[in-house]
């Protein structure tokens, strides 16, 4: 199907129906946003994919949310945007048709002239299914999270009351827009304050620290690995930092000795909320907690997000120590189109479930004390282990594998597999990296480490002994303080 260029305006009103959905695959940038507003206010539902997705990943959201629309650049990345449909066609996915943004920009002056012909504006619902985005899971492909607006309006107050934002703010979002943290940091709060936005296309620790001296940033957002990136740019060229008034961190655990160097460094409060792209906040930290408060916890609960612990085996409400289930305004509406990821989302009687083992303590402060699923948090972004493997384990040289989280000073974790190669066989990673590559899997799937044993540990009860290979991983990559 050939590429077109109509405004959005009318594609929408003539070729669309009310909340059909329409997929957004751009880097970060004021383009992205600009793409989500249009599709909200012609009554549609965006997709947002992110814009290092692989080819496989595409497929899947193009095809589990009948997206027929695709907002696009003419490259992404190193791929053809054509080449790209080819490819999530070969792969079952049904054919959107494109719309490229340049061409969407430069067709017309769009400061003159008439707009163009469509029908009337839906009246907004800030309760209605607006944007649908991916998280991780655990059967290969991402889940897709449904969003309302007014779970990111709540959101964005809770963020100002944390940050005690003022009316002079600035923003820095380094995280994309189309995932939940980038939604409330760059989309939802800084129009809602009516404040200036900085966005990156691409994050870089040297362009980041620039503008934010330039700019005189004053709220950043980022992940703990951004962060630490930071630290190590200031500390080779220092900058002029003294406009930051708080940090919002997330994503993974905020390491606390180099927080508290963010803040030393900077005079900016480490601040973060404990939740899910699914649950949004069920906790969070505030610029009047003290400094161990904010670094040895994940904060205090948020009274309306009605949060109870259930003993992950049973459960059965339990107090102190748990797993926990909440409701409240924060959440999202659940998967589209998954009954299956769904049931294990939601308990029977409606409460939505993360997926940690956490502690409250008497003064309602949350500490996570561990996972009940299998994710390796790199850079914040959570990457399915089971899901890694399965795509490793198609390689003709590997017989066993596993992935296992590998600590890294800078990005958390990193993906390190551990593989029993066929007989006759000697896989390289950079074999491996290239079978997926092929594969169209997401960049971010792929293993950096690799390590190979004749046969890998086993339990007693025959699966693959993991927290053996944890320890062995931790042996290997710890770096001594």
């Amino acid at each position: 199907m050939p590429r077109t260029s109509r405004p959005m305006g009318a594609s929408a009103g003539r070729n669309m129906i009310a909340r059909h959905r329409v997929a957004v695959m751009l880097p970060d940038g004021p383009a992205v946003h600009a793409a989500l507003v249009g599709i909200e206010r012609a009554g549609l539902v965006a997709v947002g994919i992110g814009a290092r997705a692989g080819a496989a990943e595409v497929a899947h959201l193009v095809r589990r949310t009948g997206a027929a629309l695709l907002i696009c650049h003419d490259m992404l990345r190193d791929r053809d945007a054509e080449a790209l449909i080819a490819e999530i066609v070969s792969l079952g996915a049904p054919r959107p048709e494109l719309l490229i943004l340049p061409d969407l920009i430069m067709d017309r002056d769009w400061n003159n002239g008439p707009h163009p012909a469509h029908l009337p504006l839906l009246a907004p619902d800030p309760d209605a299914l607006f944007l649908i985005n991916s998280t991780s899971g655990t059967t290969g492909m991402p889940k897709c999270v449904m969003h309302t607006q007014n779970r990111w309006f709540y959101f964005s107050k809770l963020a100002a009351e944390a940050g005690r934002f003022a009316t002079d703010e600035r923003f820095m979002g380094a995280i994309p827009a189309p995932f939940g943290f980038g939604l409330w940091t760059a989309h939802f709060s800084p129009t809602i304050q009516g404040c200036p936005t900085i966005l990156l296309p691409r994050f870089d620790a040297g362009t980041a620290l620039d503008l934010i001296e330039r700019e005189r940033v004053t709220v950043l957002c980022c992940v703990s690995t951004q962060f630490i990136m930071l630290l190590n740019e200031q500390a080779e060229r220092p900058r002029d930092l003294s406009s930051l008034r708080s940090m919002f961190t997330g994503g993974e655990a905020v390491p606390y000795r180099r927080a508290a160097e963010f803040e030393e460094v900077t005079g900016a409060a480490v601040l973060q909320f404990y939740g899910s792209n699914e649950t949004g906040g069920l906790s969070r930290t505030t610029a009047s907690d003290s400094r161990d408060r904010r670094l040895t916890t994940a904060g205090r609960i948020i009274p309306e997000m009605e949060v109870r612990l259930l003993e992950p085996a049973t459960g059965a409400e339990t107090a102190g120590r748990g797993q926990p289930a909440c409701k409240g305004p924060a959440t999202c509406l659940g998967y589209w189109d998954d009954d299956a990821a769904n049931a294990k989302l939601f308990t029977p009687d409606g409460w939505m479930l993360m997926g940690d083992i956490v502690e409250v303590d008497e003064d309602e402060y949350l500490r996570v004390v561990g996972r009940t699923s299998e994710f390796i948090i790199r850079g914040g972004k959570n990457l399915s282990a089971p899901a890694i493997e399965a795509e490793v384990a198609t390689h003709p040289g590997v017989a066993l594998c596993a992935a296992i989280a590998a600590p890294d000073p800078v990005f958390g974790e990193r993906v390190c597999i551990y593989v029993t190669p066929r007989p006759d066989h000697a896989p390289t990673l950079a074999d491996i990296t290239a079978h997926l590559a092929a594969r169209g899997v997401t960049r971010e799937w792929f293993p950096e480490y690799l390590v190979t044993m004749d046969d890998l540990p086993r339990s007693s009860g025959g699966k693959i002994a993991k927290g053996e290979l944890a320890e062995d991983a931790k042996r290997r990559w710890t770096v001594p303080a």
